[in-house]
């Protein structure tokens, strides 16, 4: 008699908890808008057209003097662009140079939506120069 009184309780227990998962599914259809968009927020993904790593140390001078030039492709080039900096002289910036195979310091290396790259630069890379490898994947 106790056996089948606690498989019942379990029982029970299991249909609530079944029908609060269901409801809180039905609530997310129900906040779908007229467009059959679903209303709740998520994080928006950021795919820039292009990524551009440069990879130095801090204690570098011509990397120093890249850092000015990655600021303002970050600002001007904004939601089209990611520029990312590793360097070399930390635990995971020597991972980073490794994975890229970097034999001197700076290097750029640029990477299209996909990931995949498209062009490489070694030393110091002036801005104007730099802007026209970025327009080759269509940044504006």
């Amino acid at each position: 008699m106790k056996l089948r009184s606690k498989l019942i309780r379990c029982l029970a227990l299991f249909a609530v908890f079944t029908l609060l998962f269901l409801s809180a599914d039905c609530g997310k259809a129900l906040a779908q808008n007229k467009t059959g968009k679903s209303t709740t927020s998520r994080p928006s993904v950021f795919k820039p057209l292009v990524t551009f790593v440069e990879i130095g140390a801090a204690s570098c001078i011509p990397c120093k003097a890249m850092q000015p030039i990655m600021k303002e492709v970050a600002e001007e080039y904004k939601g089209q662009v990611k520029v990312v900096f590793h360097d070399v002289w930390t635990k995971t910036g020597k991972q980073d140079a490794e994975k890229y195979k970097i034999r001197v310091i700076p290097t750029q290396v640029f990477l299209d939506i996909e990931g995949k790259e498209y062009f490489r630069h070694e030393g110091y890379f002036p801005k104007e120069e730099l802007v026209k490898v970025l327009k080759i994947q269509g940044v504006k």
